[in-house]
Formats: C-alpha cells, structure tokens, sequence
C-alpha cells in the first residue's frame, strides 16, 4: 500500500488531503509541529478509512533536524505533500524584518530544506510523488500581500526546476495553486464565496491532479482565469490600482 507524508498537517487543508488520501486507500503519517494536536486524527483516519496512520513531529523552521526527521520516518513515503504555511501581516512585515523572516522562511526556506532532502531520496528511487502546495499570491506581486505572494513566486519557480529535474527520474512534482480557502488561516477575512473554496473542495482537486498526473493546478479552476487576467494588466496601470 502506497504511503503519503504530510507536512504540516496541523492545517485545515491538510486534514482535508489527508482524509482524501486516506479514503482513496493511502497509509498517511501526519507531521506537524507540537504533533500532539493530531493524536485524534490519526486514530480517526484509522478508523473510518481501513488504513495505517502514525504521527511524526516536525518544525518547517528546525533546518538542522529536517534530515534526521525524514531518516527516521518509521515508513518511507512515496508520495511527500509540503502543505505549510504562513501568512503573516503584511503591515508588520513591511516595517519589521522579524515577521518578514517568518513569512520567507515558512513558505519558502522551510520547504527548500526539507523537500531537498525528499527530492534526492526519490531520484535515488526512481520513484514518487511530491505536492506543493503554492498560492495564486505567487502570480503576480500585490501591495496587499508581495512578501507572503513573494515568497510563494519562488516556491512555484523551485517546484517547476525540481519537476525538470525529477521527470527524468520519473518521480512526478505537482504544482498546486489555490485561490481563497477558508481555513483558520483566512478567518476573519472578508472572502468572495463564488471564488471561495472549502479544504474539502481542494482536496478533491489535488488528488484528482495527482491521478491524473498534472503539472500545475488552480483550485478552484477559475483562479487560472482571474491570475490570467492580473498577469496582464499593463504595469502603468497595475501599478494604479489597489490590489
């Protein structure tokens, strides 16, 4: 039975993948930082899908332990889905370094790190899958969010490299780039419900990709329309409007 690791599971959308890939017949070890938080879900998955599910502390930030975390995986993964995140306030981040660290660090140096160190296993291999996941914020930089978006831009411009290397060691590298997602992260935001998905929906989305072995995915699909759209304002004018 095929086996998926999550990192950090902790989130909404990576309880919604997990119960996904559970309910399609994948083992799953759930990684999180204070991993106790999921000492229910594993049991959960467990119990309503049929399948083996473990538990495995990880800190997107502990650099230094990443390889002794993924070495001592009690089961090798064959598909790695890189969920975590960070958004951070982009106010805050503008006038202090600190939270702007944070922000680079989570959604980018964190998953350089730990994703190195996947990517070089299943080259060896011969085998695998990796998802990351990204953002639309990555398309195109908006005075609203251009660390957190800066931040997912190099993330996507890593998956694309690490998938122009992979493919020839047919180990498959997914792209996923969802819109808003009303998870706990984005609570209290004033989100557009026609452009709004549930963890559930992304879910769906990524594992169909994932079968359907994809490159690059929106979720929703309309979120490819609307970045088109954005990528092509012309700079004197996108440069006017207050996105």
């Amino acid at each position: 039975m095929s086996h998926v690791l999550i990192l950090g599971a902790a989130s909404d959308m990576a309880q919604a993948l997990a119960y996904k890939f559970a309910a399609e017949g994948f083992d799953i070890t759930l990684a999180a930082r204070n991993s106790g938080r999921l000492a229910d879900v594993a049991p959960d998955l467990e119990i309503r899908h049929g399948i083996s599910a473990g538990v495995a502390e990880f800190d997107a930030l502990g650099f230094a332990g990443h390889a002794d975390f993924y070495t001592n995986l009690p089961h090798p993964p064959d598909v790695v889905i890189c969920v975590f995140g960070y958004l951070g306030t982009q106010e805050t981040a503008q006038s202090n370094f600190a939270e702007a660290k944070k922000i680079i660090d989570t959604n980018y140096t964190g998953a350089v790190s730990i994703l190195n160190i996947v990517a070089n296993d299943f080259e060896q291999r011969g085998s695998g899958t990796i998802i990351g996941i990204s953002s639309v914020a990555g398309d195109r930089g908006r005075q609203s969010n251009y660390l957190y978006g800066s931040a997912k831009a190099a993330f996507t411009a890593y998956l694309s490299g690490l998938r122009n290397r992979l493919a020839k060691k047919n180990v498959h590298v997914l792209t996923v780039k969802p819109g808003f997602v009303r998870t706990k992260m984005t609570a209290g935001m004033p989100l557009p419900g026609p452009v709004t998905a549930k963890p559930s929906r992304v879910a769906a989305d990524v594992f169909a990709a994932f079968q359907k072995q994809r490159n690059v995915v929106y979720t929703m699909r309309i979120w490819q329309l609307i970045m088109l759209l954005i990528r092509h304002i012309p700079e004197p004018i996108f440069k006017r409007l207050n996105l």
